[in-house]
């Protein structure tokens, strides 16, 4: 049986509305199915809610509504946004779901060798669910950097898995590039945090938190979030009682930053605990900003997704956080950036080209057959440079290139000037529109797995018989 790509995203809290940083898992993500597609290979793609925690019951608490109808709604919202980005994964989990809490248990039992119950006396940061080092502490001189907030000391009775046991694995794993990390400096800093880290608390007493999954044979307390969360990429799948070799390991899980040492350290904890290999890759996003600062409720700075998408429609969204917003590092979103980057570069560069093409080759009695089409889709599955790019998972730099391609047509049709030399050559003319078209067309397939549903118009406009299309990028 040959392997079936497997692709994940994060799974988000829903304690909150979906935002931008959400939408770069998801369009990465999409990205690289749709670059499997191109190539005739269909991938199973995963994505989710994380439902448990006492950020979620107290949200529910001060709303005066059941938790669980809470999660039900707020699991909706990011069901809708997934759809509204134009993206389809072909699983979508959620952690309060009673299949994934029997297997989650399950996983617990299996891996109950390497977990030992210690009474954890440190620091904790509520707004993250998360334990904090004294060095970590010291670091951020008491505060959390994400959410302003000060860490709180606690003192109570956890289970631990022992990340000790699989240090030199992970690391070895890293460092072979069997279980690659991605970009490269984040490897780095993976590879210094496995130096020091600690046993991780994998539950909470059920007095401090009690909306979560209960710990097998132990009444009194619960699976922390990590515990819980992580296992989602498998339990989705049908693990334990189902075999997932058809699938798994992934060959992408697509997290941001904040969450990459959990998915670097403990999750391949927890696979190797259970016999289950690493995944092939794990590809850290960075964070967006805007006008340079972080988002903040408090500052009042957040980016609404829907509202651009609204606004300008979503390839529009798409090409900007797909091409201006960097695969790896951090990035800036202002409102003016995003309006130049619609006029100057969607509506000038794409939009003004595939007008002119439009009107020039219709005039002209410009066609192109149905084997140019398939001979132009075969060149575009070789493109020895964006091919390259893509499987790197350098999705940016794939899209720079392609738009290179586009604004070189654009340099091309004012250079040779078909509409001049009709006058006295027709049929140069015709050769010169028909090469011309032929490289757009080739563009647009690039094109296909960042800006669906515009190359789907373009190729419509380019049939046997060329039309003129509306406007593909209106005046805002």
């Amino acid at each position: 049986m040959s392997k079936i790509p497997y692709i994940t995203t994060a799974i988000p809290y829903v304690n909150g509305t979906p935002h931008v940083g959400h939408a770069l898992d998801y369009l990465l993500a999409d990205v690289y199915c749709r670059f499997y597609d191109m190539h005739g290979t269909k991938v199973r793609f995963q994505a989710g809610t994380d439902e448990h925690g006492n950020k979620i019951y107290n949200k529910a608490l001060s709303l005066g509504i059941p938790v669980e109808q809470y999660v039900d709604d707020n699991a909706q919202l990011f069901r809708d946004f997934i759809t509204k980005l134009g993206v389809e994964p072909t699983d979508f989990i959620r952690t309060s779901d009673p299949k994934h809490q029997q297997r989650v248990q399950e996983i617990w039992r299996r891996v109950k060798e390497h977990i030992y119950p210690s009474t954890y006396d440190g620091w904790y940061c509520a707004g993250c669910e998360g334990f904090i080092t004294e060095k970590e502490y010291e670091e951020n001189h008491g505060i959390c950097p994400d959410h302003q907030t000060p860490y709180e000391r606690l003192s109570e009775k956890n289970y631990y898995l022992r990340i000790s046991d699989f240090k030199e694995r992970i690391q070895s794993a890293i460092e072979s590039g069997d279980m690659q990390i991605l970009p490269e400096f984040r490897k780095r800093e993976i590879l210094k945090l496995l130096e020091n880290s600690p046993d991780v608390s994998i539950s909470r007493p059920k007095k401090n938190i009690s909306w979560g999954i209960p710990v097998p044979e132990d009444e009194e307390q619960v699976m922390y979030v990590w515990m819980d969360a992580l296992a989602n990429y498998i339990t989705v799948l049908g693990y334990p009682e189902q075999d997932i070799s058809e699938y798994w390991p992934a060959d992408v899980q697509f997290v941001g930053k904040d969450i990459l040492r959990f998915h670097a350290i403990i999750w391949p904890s927890i696979l190797l605990a259970l016999g289950l290999p690493l995944p092939k890759v794990i590809l850290s996003h960075g964070h967006i900003f805007v006008d340079g600062q972080k988002m903040s409720k408090s500052i009042g700075n957040v980016v609404d997704p829907n509202e651009i998408i609204d606004k300008y429609g979503l390839d529009p969204f798409r090409y900007y956080f797909l091409r201006h917003v960097d695969t790896f590092e951090d990035s800036d979103f202002t409102w003016d950036k995003f309006d130049s980057a619609y006029s100057g570069e969607l509506a000038n560069d794409l939009g003004n080209l595939v007008q002119r093409l439009a009107v020039l080759s219709s005039k002209n009695a410009i066609s192109i057959t149905s084997s140019d089409h398939a001979e132009i889709k075969q060149k575009a599955l070789v493109d020895q440079n964006y091919c390259q790019y893509m499987n790197n998972l350098n999705f940016s730099k794939a899209f720079d290139y392609t738009w290179s391609l586009i604004q070189d047509l654009n340099k091309e049709i004012n250079d040779k000037q078909p509409w001049a030399i009709a006058k006295t050559d027709p049929e140069k003319a015709k050769d010169i529109l028909i090469d011309l078209d032929k490289k757009l067309l080739l563009a647009n397939q690039l094109l296909i797995p960042f800006l669906p549903e515009t190359a789907a118009k373009i190729q419509a406009v380019f049939g046997e018989k060329i039309t003129i299309p509306s406007p593909l990028f209106p005046k805002q």
